[in-house]
């Protein structure tokens, strides 16, 4: 046996290791799951309560023990005392409580990821594993210790090597799906997925730098290190489109974490889906701070005066309405300083009791309490007066309010003066039209001014009886067994009753607008209006975000140019910070010096200054005479691009990037391609689209058809600069541009 099969036999004793004490451990939890469920519904609610909270935890423990199974074990480290570290998902002790696996986000496993040559403590050598479903295939040493006897014996050994493990999994195929990099974060990573959880850190990074993965193993890494925080009150992950969130759903559970909502702009409010974009220019005019002020006025607007005033009719005797008592009314509402809604309850009674004074006073005597109540319900069931308390305090809902204003030019021009003639023109819209992507800020921004409606408020008082009575038989719970004080608190143990754990949280929370979150991660953060931040700042008043985009690819028009001028007026100019990611680690060099060079040429912002690896013949440019030659190279060298990367195992992208002015006819022209056994892939494998579609994306090989067109149909230069940039930094592997002659003179490529 040659010495790197033994090494690879050793290895493999330490992996077989691990994940026998893996499947012992589920299979503990599964017995207990089972017992529990074998105890079916009888007993107390209490007892009921309780087996269900038990249920849920080992269900959820059950789920995480399973999520980790693809690569358990990726790493070692041995240090100068000869103690080996195995690093990997999730951490594991044997039945004595001695270490068999480290998590990766311990403090133990940073060498893993920091140490170097010049700042290597006291670990000598570190080992990356690779895993072919539970067998060990292949190793690689990096000796940190020139001076350490590991340098010989590796090299003998035929493990010596570096960055091996990183240039294999950027050289494999796509699946359509993130995988994690949790066995090759470098050292720049790391340090930004261990930041601090305080304030808001910013991450600029160009394509394929890893910084969507570096936001998703942050997001892991501070629910280990931050658990008891952030179990209570949950993690967001915001990102650009449902494709994108479908791409990235496997990482965090592969990571051990399934206790996490994510969401779209267009999703946050429970219940309300928008999916429907506006025209660009339109949605930078919703997307300005300042359409705050237009929510806030057409809510002020139906606090007010009516112009005409009845007179009331009770018992024969009448009272006219006068405006004083109204405005004495509105302004005891106001001061409560509660939402318009829940504030109308204190204008309605100051009114009543007002107008309940002026009929009394017409009595020549003093009622008695059953009097004073029958005067006080007419008053309530008085068509007149309560169609005049409406007309002065109207009670809203924000979907409403949101049509009302942009059905009805006259309104908004009066909510938001500031706008010209055009613009009102540009915003109005149809009765009832649906709501789009851009009105969502909007609307979250009059749910949080109205407040909730009546129905939702009545099952959250219901929720919160509920709550209360929990803690009170958590407290009689306690004291009877002689504990009220110490560790163990009535709330904490009515959270265990309740099932009260992370997924748990992440269920409550996505059903709650009002829910605010311990941490928000934000992918393509450079898309968000002030709007749109707005409304994630108010779901996190502490402000403890994880900020991911690239200036270089904005293409919203009321999106970030510079995370300066954004930053410090949502933050403070003290209280985020900015880490850049340098280096390219998804396209061939050949692609990464072609896109930058373009972006440069345009104007925008360029972080990235190095790709790490180069493909020969990785880019390639094809020009033809017309639009039907154009068709025909599209479908011919699509399906000659799929014959080389895709395959009947599931795995290979190929992405057709293309003006929405000619989809149609390439989705025919590629149809027609992959006729008989291959049409299964189109639409899976094979995909169409525009750049929108393919942000935060990447694929084993991208064409990009007519990028003149492209950039002719974008809303601004800017705008078209950046879409180019991202079409042309998808691919991992082959960068094709197809155009015909004419598309050669719109821009220069």
């Amino acid at each position: 046996m040659s010495q790197y099969s033994s090494q690879l036999d050793e290895e493999q004793h330490a992996v077989d290791r691990a994940y026998g004490r893996l499947d012992d451990l589920r299979a503990q939890v599964r017995k207990r799951l089972d017992d529990v469920r074998a105890a079916g519904s009888h007993g107390s609610p209490t007892q009921r309560t309780e087996r269900d909270s038990f249920a849920t935890m080992y269900e959820d423990r059950l789920a995480q023990l399973r999520a980790v199974e693809d690569r358990l074990v990726f790493g070692r480290l041995d240090d100068t005392a000869g103690t080996r570290r195995y690093i990997g998902r999730i951490g594991l002790s044997d039945a004595d409580h001695e270490p068999i696996l480290t998590d990766w986000r311990a403090e133990a496993a940073r060498p893993f990821y920091e140490a170097t040559p010049s700042h290597h403590g006291d670990i000598v050598m570190r080992r990356h594993i690779t895993l072919h479903f539970r067998d060990v295939v292949g190793i690689e040493d990096e000796v940190l210790d020139v001076h350490s006897e590991h340098v010989n014996a590796a090299s003998e050994r035929g493990t010596l090597t570096g960055e091996g493990a990183l240039l294999a999994s950027l050289g494999s195929r796509r699946t359509g799906k993130m995988t994690d990099i949790v066995a090759t974060i470098q050292a720049e990573q790391d340090r930004i997925i261990r930041a601090d959880l305080r304030g808001a850190l910013v991450v600029q990074g160009g394509p394929g730098t890893g910084k969507t993965a570096v936001a998703l193993h942050r997001a892991a890494y501070l629910l280990y290190t931050h658990r008891r925080r952030l179990e209570r009150s949950g993690v967001l992950i915001v990102g650009p489109s449902e494709d994108f969130l479908h791409y990235i759903d496997q990482v965090l559970p592969s990571l051990g974490e399934t206790g996490v909502v994510s969401r779209t702009i267009g999703e946050l409010i429970p219940g309300v889906i928008a999916d429907r974009e506006d025209d660009p220019h339109v949605a930078r005019l919703k997307g300005q701070r300042r359409m705050a002020h237009a929510i806030a006025n057409a809510v002020a607007a139906r606090e007010r005066v009516p112009s005409k005033l009845p007179v009331i009719t009770v018992n024969g005797m009448s009272a006219p309405m006068r405006a004083a008592d109204i405005e004495q009314a509105i302004a005891d509402a106001h001061r409560t300083r509660q939402p318009h809604n829940k504030a109308r309850e204190t204008f309605v009674t100051t009114m009543l009791d007002a107008m309940r004074t002026r009929i009394v006073e017409q009595l020549d005597y003093t009622p008695d309490a059953a009097e004073m109540s029958d005067i006080l319900a007419q008053l309530r069931m008085n068509d007149r007066l309560r169609v005049t308390l409406n007309l002065a305090w109207l009670p809203m809902n924000g979907a409403w309010l949101i049509d009302q204003m942009f059905s009805k030019p006259a309104q908004l021009k009066r909510f938001a003066p500031w706008l010209t003639d055009e613009q009102v023109r540009m915003l109005t819209r149809e009765p009832g039209a649906p709501l789009t992507r851009s009105d969502i800020p909007l609307l979250d921004e009059a749910l949080e001014l109205l407040g909730p409606d009546p129905h939702e408020q009545a099952k959250r008082a219901a929720r919160d009886a509920r709550r209360a009575e929990e803690e009170q038989y958590a407290r009689d719970t306690l004291a009877q067994a002689g504990i009220g004080s110490g560790i163990v608190s009535s709330a904490r143990l009515a959270e265990e009753m309740s099932g009260d754990d992370v997924e748990l949280v992440a269920t409550r929370a996505a059903a709650d607008r009002e829910w605010t979150y311990g941490h928000i991660v934000v992918d393509e953060a450079q898309e968000l209006t002030p709007m749109d931040w707005r409304m994630l700042i108010r779901r996190c008043p502490s402000r403890s975000f994880t900020i991911v985009g690239d200036v270089a690819q904005t293409s919203a028009l009321g999106g970030t140019h510079d995370w300066a001028t954004s930053m410090n007026a949502l933050f403070g100019a003290h209280n985020w910070d900015l880490n850049e990611l340098t280096i390219n680690y998804r396209n061939p060099r050949e692609v990464s010096d072609l896109a930058a060079d373009f972006a440069q040429g345009e104007g925008l912002y360029i972080s990235t200054v190095k790709a790490i690896r180069s493909v020969p013949e990785s880019v390639e440019r094809v020009s033809v005479g017309d639009r039907a030659a154009l068709y025909r190279a599209v479908a011919d060298r699509t399906l000659a691009l799929a014959d080389e990367f895709v395959v009947d195992d599931g795995t290979g992208r190929v992405a057709v990037i293309v003006p929405d002015a000619i989809a149609d006819a390439v989705r025919d022209a590629l149809a027609d391609a992959f006729g008989g056994t291959r049409r299964g892939v189109l639409g899976d494998q094979v995909v169409i689209c525009g750049t929108r579609a393919v942000k935060g994306l990447e694929y084993d090989a991208v064409v990009v058809v007519e990028p003149g067109l492209i950039a002719e149909e974008a809303p601004s230069r800017v705008s078209a600069a950046a879409d180019l940039y991202v079409a042309l930094t998808r691919p991992t592997q082959r960068l094709l541009i197809l155009r015909t002659n004419e598309d050669e003179t719109l821009l220069n490529l």
